[in-house]
């Protein structure tokens, strides 16, 4: 069975970095979409970038362009979202998940990893 395990999470301050990885096991899910999604507390999962393995390029949502950059390094099975220019509305659990159909939806993940706690202070 494959498992995703995110790692990277921390506290930071707005204007901040940090680099959450996704380690893939058990499978290397090569020719899925792998993508990144967050939920802050009393809100609903959402999608923040995936990166389109057929297409070999990246998407992302309006509110995180040009801050946050996804990547995916199949021989580390490896899956990582470098977020820079971090603000308060960037804190959130986020989650690592592969994709059905490359759809950036929570309903299109077809295996989520446990989350990694994003603190941004302003």
């Amino acid at each position: 069975q494959v498992q995703l395990v995110e790692s990277g999470g921390g506290s930071v301050q707005a204007g901040g970095s940090l680099r959450l990885s996704c380690v893939i096991s058990g499978g290397m899910y090569s020719d899925r979409c792998m993508a990144w999604f967050r939920q802050a507390p009393g809100k609903e999962r959402e999608g923040v970038a995936v990166w389109h393995t057929d297409l070999g390029s990246p998407y992302y949502v309006d509110p995180v362009k040009g801050r946050f950059t996804i990547s995916r390094d199949n021989a580390k099975a490896t899956v990582y979202l470098q977020m820079n220019s971090l603000k308060p509305e960037d804190t959130a659990m986020y989650y690592c998940a592969a994709l059905r159909s490359c759809r950036l939806h929570s309903n299109d993940a077809i295996n989520w990893g446990q989350g990694t706690q994003v603190t941004v202070s302003s």
